[in-house]
Formats: structure tokens, C-alpha cells, sequence
């Protein structure tokens, strides 16, 4: 399958609905074609954090830093892949209760960065999009210094096919900045049955990227790294 992934093609955020222009954050706008412009993580679920570092690690040669909850893989500029399990410490998952039932680690969400994120809430509500946020968010790194972030979560992500959006604090280090690196996103997809309503459902939250015919709904992305390469979908 040809991939059309494109920086160029993936707007993100249109500058007609939010009054704000789409922008690229990487270092050079050729590169990355099939990885979305604003794409910001990508999320790998496990039902144990340990089972998910040794899949990463075997497969690229690369240990994820870990975190409290969670382990993070640097994938370039503004970028990275987050590990994430269940917390031993808490008998209740509020955020990805699938958490605990997977039998295999796989992809189960992803985010974007936004140039602002009120602009996104004041679109979502013009196109009478349920949502939540933004809501304000914080973790403290084992290092002590606290990142800080603001959030909006769809109320229907299409089970993790649509992204949250994440705005970090002016005065946090981006995730992808010291976390273990060495290893790149080659690719990013979103495939459908229907592509076509697929692609509006994206469009009334303000994106605009093209989805892949697939005989299945699913996310897919290749990770490369120095010894080899993972491909992960949900």
C-alpha cells in the first residue's frame, strides 16, 4: 500500500475554521512526509509496563526512560512514543480502562499539538463536538521538575482514531526533548472502512489529513531504530 501521509497534506489546524495558519514544527517541512505535521505521541497500551519496555527495546535496541506510570522513547523533534500500563498503586483506571485487558501491547491513542488550544475548544463547539477541557494537567519527573500541560479530549475518539489535543506550558521541556532517543516515527497512518466519513469526522475537529482504505479500522506506525524496526497498530 502507497503511503500519503503527507506534512504538506495534513493542514492539522485550518486556518478558515480556527483563524490561526497550519504550521510545521519540524526542523525541515520535506522531511517526515508520512508522519502528520502536529502530531506530538503516540500511545502504546499494555496490561504491564515491563512487557511493554521489553517489546520497544528488543525490537529497536532502545530503552524507553522510565516514568512513573508510563515509559517514553524520543521519536525527533516534538515527538515520542508513550509506554503506558496500569498503576499497581490504583485499583481504578479513569483514563484507558482497556488498560488491564489487553493481550498484547498495541496502540491506543495519539495526540497533537496545537498552536492554541482555546481556539481548538472554540471550533469543537461551532461544530457542536462534545468534548471536555481544556483541562490542566502536571507530573512531576523523577528529576523533580514538573511539567505542565492543558488538554481537550474528544467524548468520541472513535476508540483512540481521533487524537486528544495537548498544549504543554511555555516553561516545560517537551517530553521528547530528554527522553531516551536514537530512534525515528517513519510512518503514521489512519486506515478505515470509510475513508471518505473517516476524513469528515477529522475535518469537523479541525484536521485535515487523508485516511487509508483498509479492510479494518485500525492506527498503524513503524518505528526504526538502531538495531531495527517495530511496526504497532490497535
Amino acid at each position: 500500500m502507497s503511503l500519503n501521509f503527507s506534512r504538506r497534506k495534513f493542514l492539522a489546524l485550518t486556518s478558515g475554521a480556527l483563524a490561526v495558519p497550519a504550521i510545521s514544527l519540524a526542523a525541515n517541512a520535506e522531511e517526515d512526509d508520512d508522519v502528520p505535521a502536529l502530531l506530538d505521541h503516540i500511545l502504546l497500551g499494555c496490561n504491564d509496563l515491563d512487557r511493554g519496555i521489553e517489546l520497544v527495546e528488543e525490537a529497536t535496541g532502545v530503552h524507553p526512560g522510565r516514568g512513573t506510570r508510563n515509559v517514553l522513547l524520543s521519536l525527533g523533534e516534538r515527538r515520542y512514543l508513550e509506554v503506558i500500563a496500569p498503576d499497581p498503586a490504583q485499583s481504578q483506571i479513569v483514563h484507558y480502562p482497556q488498560l488491564r485487558s489487553l493481550t498484547d501491547p498495541r496502540l491506543i491513542g495519539w495526540a497533537v499539538h496545537p498552536p492554541d488550544i482555546a481556539a481548538v475548544a472554540k471550533l469543537l463547539q461551532e461544530n457542536k463536538v462534545e468534548f471536555k477541557g481544556p483541562d490542566d494537567g502536571s507530573r512531576k519527573r523523577p528529576d523533580g521538575r514538573v511539567l505542565n500541560w492543558k488538554t481537550i479530549n474528544l467524548a468520541d475518539d472513535r476508540h483512540g482514531l481521533l487524537p486528544f489535543f495537548i498544549e504543554w506550558s511555555s516553561d516545560s521541556v517537551h517530553p521528547s526533548k530528554d527522553a531516551p532517543a536514537k530512534c525515528t516515527l517513519d510512518y503514521f497512518e489512519v486506515m478505515s472502512t470509510d475513508p471518505e466519513e473517516l476524513s469528515s469526522a477529522f475535518k469537523r475537529i479541525g484536521l485535515d489529513l487523508p485516511v487509508q482504505r483498509s479492510d479494518k479500522v485500525r492506527l498503524h506506525a513503524l518505528i526504526s531504530g538502531p538495531k531495527g524496526d517495530i511496526k504497532l497498530s490497535t
